[in-house]
């Protein structure tokens, strides 16, 4: 299949993004701010303990 192939058949399906333009920049400040809290909980407890205590949950939680 060539490039041309490709880019023919593209023209047929159109993008549809998994987040809509209206909610981009909610869906980015919240994943912003998770990540600044976790960053935080995990800078400021640095044990081992840690990493399973809150990573096990949060695996579980966000799949």
């Amino acid at each position: 299949m060539s490039l041309n192939d490709i880019w023919n058949s593209a023209g047929g399906s159109p993008f549809s993004p998994i987040v809509e333009k209206d909610r981009q920049f909610s869906v980015a400040f919240t994943l912003l701010l998770t990540t600044l809290v976790l960053v935080g909980l995990f800078g400021l407890n640095r044990s081992f303990l840690s990493v399973p205590l809150l990573g096990i949950p949060a695996s579980l939680a966000f799949g």
